[in-house]
């Protein structure tokens, strides 16, 4: 292994490197180790104890609030440490946390099979699992994190064990959903896939903010019984070249016919309201191209803003999301529908992932100069306060626990977590959970709504 200590040359490009986020924080690791293959992580994790540091961990470097950075740590670079194997007949891969989502695209080209990673292609399967996974065909799949069926985990005092429902269950429960706070360091994930669709074909509707609520309930009532191998999301954003907000619907399915395609997407397509600014039906897509529509939605190489939140069933949702969706200060922000139903509708496995429902809400700000920040985490914090008290709660993934306290697991759910963590990490070696000053420890986050009473600080 590879160790780069503070005062080398090169640490500097070490500390961020594979990190999305141009939005970097002032924090700094005593030394960053890049592992090449198994042996190596355990030697970090000794390191660490030899030297009375915590040790993070970065997989792909995509979270949103550069969890791996942290002070008094050892970084643990995985992104040289890859494995891929798989079993066509058994359907099953085995991969290791640095392999990127895009790797659906191999599975596809070379089995005719498909995980369900996640959309963005770089975003690495370590984070994105342990966070549960919300990926394709989500609606049909459910979590990624449910498609685990067993994971390989270097230990908080450097054992390497193997963790299923058999073998260190409680361990393998924590791993599907735990997220950062993971009281291990996860080496390998071992997937359960399916027959990759044959055919991607999508539809989408663009309306002017006027028809607003007519085009949201219009989808968010064909949501539940639609074909639920069609992927739906509404975004609110600025159109290329438009200085006016628009309500985008967007619709990926995924079937092996074209037929079958066309008969999936055909109900949004009779039953669309008037006064589209642009649509098109059933037109013929990819994988390839569905991710090089989310790097063009998302890109990289900006300074990122993520939070987000799963709204109650019950709520008029066009009316909540509404000041959301329509007061978009900047052409470069998106606020984000994607419904989960009718898959949200049953019981969850047993796992630390226990939150959700029929309602995925995401902000995102997405800008380039650090004179907007403030600005940014302000409408951010405004847009977020005025729907969570109608949330059931914040999925791991796409927030910062720095800025807000939230509910990210059921009650009991969450309890359960902070002994399986108190259990295998009792000292706190593993970084886990980066809260306001860094300072959540064993005991990890309070899973309760509410803002930070203080100035959140970036």
């Amino acid at each position: 292994m590879e160790i780069i200590w503070r005062d080398s040359a090169t640490y500097e490009h070490a500390r961020f490197e594979r990190v999305y986020n141009l939005l970097r924080p002032n924090r700094y690791p005593a030394a960053i180790v890049r592992a090449k293959s198994e042996s190596d992580i355990v030697e970090a994790v000794r390191l660490a104890h030899s030297k009375g540091l915590r040790i993070a961990v970065r997989s792909g470097g995509h979270s949103f609030a550069v969890w791996s950075v942290r002070d008094h740590s050892i970084l643990l670079d995985l992104g040289d440490y890859r494995e891929v194997t798989v079993d066509a007949a058994k359907r099953e891969a085995r991969v290791s946390p640095s392999t990127q989502s895009n790797l659906d695209l191999q599975l596809m080209k070379d089995y005719g099979l498909m995980f369900g990673g996640g959309h963005c292609p770089d975003v690495s399967l370590g984070g994105y699992l342990l966070q549960g996974g919300i990926g394709w065909n989500c609606r049909n799949w459910g979590w990624g994190c449910e498609q685990v069926k067993a994971v390989d985990v270097v230990t908080a005092d450097g054992r390497l064990v193997h963790c299923n429902t058999e073998e260190n269950s409680d361990l393998f429960w924590a791993a599907r959903g735990a997220g950062p706070g993971f009281p291990g360091i996860v080496t390998r994930f071992h997937l359960q896939l399916h027959p990759a669709p044959k055919v991607f074909r999508t539809s989408g509707y663009m309306f002017p903010k006027t028809h607003y609520r007519e085009a949201f309930n219009w989808i968010l009532g064909l949501t539940s019984t639609f074909d639920d191998g069609t992927e739906i999301s509404a975004s609110g954003m600025y159109p290329d070249g438009k200085d006016e907000v628009a309500f985008f619907v967007y619709m990926v399915t995924m079937k092996d016919t074209a037929e079958e395609a066309q008969a999936a997407l055909l109900p949004a397509q009779q039953t669309r309201p008037p006064g589209a600014i642009e649509e098109w039906f059933c037109r013929e897509d990819s994988l390839e191209q569905e991710y090089a529509t989310q790097e063009n939605a998302y890109p990289g190489g900006r300074r990122w803003l993520a939070d987000n939140a799963f709204i109650r069933n019950d709520v008029d949702l066009a009316a909540v999301l509404e000041d959301a969706f329509l007061n978009l200060p900047d052409n470069n922000f998106t606020v984000l529908w994607y419904p989960l139903a009718p898959r949200s509708r049953r019981p969850l496995p047993d796992m630390a992932c226990s939150l959700q429902s029929d309602h995925y809400f995401g902000v995102y700000a997405i800008y380039q100069d650090e004179r907007d920040d403030e600005r940014c985490l302000t409408w951010q914090k405004q847009t977020m306060e005025k729907v969570e008290r109608f949330s059931v709660g914040t999925f791991t993934g796409e927030t910062d626990f720095q800025h807000r306290e939230a509910k990210y697991w059921g009650d009991e759910q969450g309890l359960r977590l902070a002994e399986i963590r108190r259990k295998w990490d009792p000292e706190g070696r593993i970084c886990g959970y980066l809260d306001r000053e860094d300072t959540s420890g064993v005991g990890g986050l309070s899973n309760r709504p509410g803002w930070q009473t203080q100035s959140a600080q970036l």
